[in-house]
């Protein structure tokens, strides 16, 4: 694939064989959940090539022929702004799609509508689906899809894909899609910048897969990778376009972008009229109601604690790492499977050091697969469940408004807030995600405070059933881990140079979400959570084996001693802090077995979690850390969230200890 400046790279899953239709569109319009209904759970996600941002692809079979699916990056023009929109015009302009649909919301079509012009006179093979039709009509809204479809001269679709409406449709109309090249639709723009558009596209000579007209469009605005592309294909005729659109400039006095935005309004406008019709008092439904009631503080808040109290607490922790945990791990694993397998291993291998590798203390069996299963699984399961309900209700763009304003003094933006809830769930996957923020300082920033403040789900759970018979010591944990997340994030803001980006989040409806799609959710992060952590649960048990045999883990747990006897915890607890260096829940589940055993109390439990809370990211966190910030960011990050977390489980204890608090 060539890129606009003229190198190679090779389009991930490029399939020669099958056609190709791209999904673009602005983000939170329905391009995810029509990917998924065409393509079904068999996608890759990767990075696009020189680029931080994840492209999905897909494979469908529509009308007996194989297509490949590109779920593109979000955009709302195709002259870009951001890294995503460049990715998003990179595929339009590289990779050739057979069909471009361009998904809008129904609701906001006057405003969306712009780029549907810009996509047509660019030449692409444009479909355009109309989404989100049952909110649209929900509200009074009335669209004429057939007027749209005249006026504008390319298919048009009514969709709720989100309930499986008009995917029939759509799959036709990709199947049956013709393109003419020789007669695409024309919207005329004004004399003046007519004449412009042709004075400079009338002198390029090259070939393009983007119509001269929309080069020419693009020219004028300045976009700069427009400009290499067409400076590389015209050669030494660049000079004269250069200076053309210099000239066009200059005459303009720098308002050519307010002029074709209002052009382009005007077109919109006439395209729209008797096609779009809304009642002249709006009727406001409950998702409404329920939406503005999320941004605001007043109420926002306390739906926010409602959610967190009934979703987190209720739902994850005392339903899933209490009751079914306590299902699992105690009476499956403890009191029947493990007895079984321990009596079958010794049986058929005789030697006890080999044994041990599988049935002893830290064996792969009895610990390790024990811990992943009994303990982790229903606690992820529960949390998966619970984010993934969340996620299709729409709450978290409003929760990102929400916390907008909090979050702009930390150096952050509400964007921000998506990994920080993400980081619930698993803190790798959220670093990961942190790629979408703006800045390399919002970056860094949420990195930071991901692998310090945010225990991931099933910590959180494991912590939240160790804690919640001490309300004391679970009110504790949590002033802690929010002081440390405002005094950190205060300081970061303030240390690291730059300013916060500003703030756009498009709002995609608030809706019930549909009992199949929070399954299939849940099922895909399930089978991507154990396929990472299971050869790690394996490998951990492998190396505590080796170190128990060849003596090591003993000595390691003899030099940690004082360090745990400073901060008020028996011996017993460097255990629970070297399996949480392989992982977060790992460590967490070890003091859920310390607890069991009645080593600790109310006061040394909370101390511990705390701790282990803010102690160094997992081995999986500090390898994501490593590959998107650096060896050295996250080395830094490694060791400053050491040494603040033993530092912090010093002054707690300290402070337990002289207010007697939780005695």
């Amino acid at each position: 694939m060539a890129t606009c400046c003229g190198k190679q790279t090779e389009a991930p899953g490029k399939n020669s064989n099958a056609k190709r239709v791209a999904l673009v569109g602005n983000p939170n319009v329905g391009k995810s959940v029509l990917f998924n209904a065409l393509t079904g759970s068999y996608v890759t996600v990767s990075n696009y090539p020189g680029t931080s941002v994840e492209v999905s692809r897909g494979h469908a079979v529509i009308n007996e022929q194989s297509w490949e699916v590109i779920d593109t990056p979000g955009m709302y023009s195709i002259h870009t702004i951001t890294e995503e929109e460049r990715v998003a015009r990179e595929i339009l302009l590289h990779e050739t799609p057979d069909v471009v649909v361009h998904v809008l919301d129904a609701r906001n079509l006057e405003r969306m509508l712009a780029m549907t012009l810009q996509l047509i006179e660019a030449g692409l093979p444009v479909i355009l689906v109309v989404n989100i039709m049952d909110e649209a009509e929900r509200m009074g809204l009335k669209i004429d899809l057939e007027l749209l479809r005249q006026r504008l001269g390319i298919p048009v679709i009514g969709a709720a894909t989100g309930r499986k409406r008009g995917l029939g449709e759509i799959r036709s109309a990709i199947a049956a899609y013709r393109y003419d090249a020789g007669n695409p639709p024309h919207f005329a723009y004004s004399r003046l910048l007519e004449h412009d558009i042709n004075e400079v596209s009338g002198l390029m000579s090259g070939e393009y897969i983007l119509s001269r007209r929309a080069l020419a469009l693009l020219l004028l605005q300045q976009d700069e990778e427009i400009v290499e592309l067409v400076r590389h294909r015209e050669g030494e005729g660049y000079e004269v376009i250069a200076e053309k659109v210099r000239e066009i400039a200059f005459n303009r006095r720098g308002s050519f972008h307010l002029d074709l935005s209002l052009e382009r309004k005007d077109i919109v406008k006439k395209l729209v009229l008797d096609a779009f019709t809304s009642p002249e008092k709006r009727v406001v439904t409950w998702a409404e109601r329920l939406s503005r009631m999320s941004v605001r503080p007043l109420t926002g808040i306390p739906l926010l604690l409602i959610v967190l109290y009934f979703g987190l607490y209720k739902f994850v922790g005392d339903f899933g790492a209490g009751t079914l945990v306590d299902i699992l791990e105690q009476k499956l694993f403890v009191g029947i499977f493990n007895p079984w397998i321990t009596g079958v291993v010794k049986m058929i291998i005789p030697w006890e050091i080999i044994q041990e590798l599988f049935v002893g203390e830290y064996g792969i069996i009895t610990l390790g697969i024990r811990y992943a299963v009994g303990i982790i699984l229903p606690i992820v399961a529960t949390f998966f469940i619970f984010f993934s309900f969340l996620e299709d209700t729409g709450y978290f763009p409003r929760l990102a408004l929400l916390v907008d304003r909090i979050f702009k003094k930390f150096g952050l933006t509400g964007r921000a807030v998506i990994p920080m809830v993400l980081g619930f769930g698993c803190d790798t996957m959220a670093t990961m995600v942190t790629r979408t923020l703006e800045t390399t300082r919002e970056r860094v920033i949420a990195t930071i405070l991901l692998a310090l403040t945010i225990p991931c789900s099933a910590q959180l759970g494991v912590i939240l059933a160790l804690l919640s018979k001490f309300p004391g010591a679970l009110a504790v944990w949590g002033a802690s881990l929010l002081l440390l997340f405002v005094v950190v994030g205060l300081l970061a803001a303030r240390v690291m140079p730059g300013e916060a980006p500003m703030f756009y989040m498009e709002l995609p409806p608030m809706r019930l979400p549909q009992f199949s799609n929070v399954l299939t959710k849940t099922y895909t992060r399930m089978q991507w959570y154990f396929m990472e952590i299971l050869p790690l649960f394996i490998l951990a048990s492998v190396l505590l084996w080796l170190g128990k045999i060849t003596g090591f883990f003993e000595k390691l747990i003899t030099a940690m001693t004082p360090v745990m006897a400073s901060i008020g915890l028996p011996r017993e607890t460097a255990i629970a802090f070297i399996f949480g260096f392989f992982r977060r829940d790992y460590g967490a589940a070890g003091l859920y077995e310390l607890q069991t055993k009645g080593l600790m109390d109310a006061r040394q439990l909370t101390v511990a979690a705390v701790t282990l809370t803010l102690f160094i990211p997992c081995v999986a966190q500090f390898l994501i850390m490593k590959k998107e910030r650096g060896w050295k960011v996250a080395g830094g990050i490694g060791l400053f969230v050491s040494l603040l977390a033993f530092g912090s489980g010093y002054v707690l204890n300290q402070f337990l200890l002289m207010t007697k608090l939780l005695a």
